[in-house]
């Protein structure tokens, strides 16, 4: 007997297969968080303790997450993924950075939306904080897409699930 599990992985193609780990993507979406708050800390301190431009100040946040999150991946996601030394490291590193170019390009472009299209205001002890609430809509977006991405080319989980 077959159940919902089955049918989804039978309409699923091969490659992509392994996409659909509950655990693999809750460890993602976890680590997700800590690369948010890293995003977000980021972007509050240098908008609003330093007046940075709002798209610079995301944008620092954003390479700030990538690279805690690289970390975080490499050791815990992905652990089982990859092979040891230094160079195999730095490759990841390089790749989990270009992999996730698209997701921070997707990232920013939603933020701009979010904080320079939309008339929104979030005014909270006179200061308009809508800035810090668009950027979790915009991280959500930009993480599906890297789940996808990263999983497929940084860490090939398709070959290592295949095995």
């Amino acid at each position: 007997m077959s159940g919902p599990g089955d049918r989804l992985r039978d309409a699923v193609p091969a490659r992509f297969e392994s996409l659909v780990s509950a655990v693999r993507f809750g460890q993602f979406a976890s680590v997700g968080v800590v690369g948010a708050l890293s995003d977000n800390t980021v972007l509050a301190v240098l908008r609003l303790g330093f007046g940075v431009p709002e798209l610079w100040a995301k944008a620092a946040g954003i390479e700030t997450a990538i690279v805690v999150m690289f970390l975080v991946n490499e050791h815990w996601t992905f652990s089982a993924q990859g092979a040891d030394g230094i160079v195999p490291f730095a490759k990841r590193l390089g790749k989990s950075h270009l992999v996730r170019s698209g997701g921070a390009l997707v990232q920013l472009a939603v933020y701009w939306v979010l904080t320079q299209w939309l008339a929104v205001e979030l005014v909270i002890a006179g200061t308009d904080l809508w800035f810090l609430a668009a950027s979790p809509i915009a991280i959500a977006v930009a993480m599906l897409v890297n789940y996808v991405f990263e999983s497929l080319f940084t860490w090939k989980v398709h070959q290592r699930d295949a095995t």
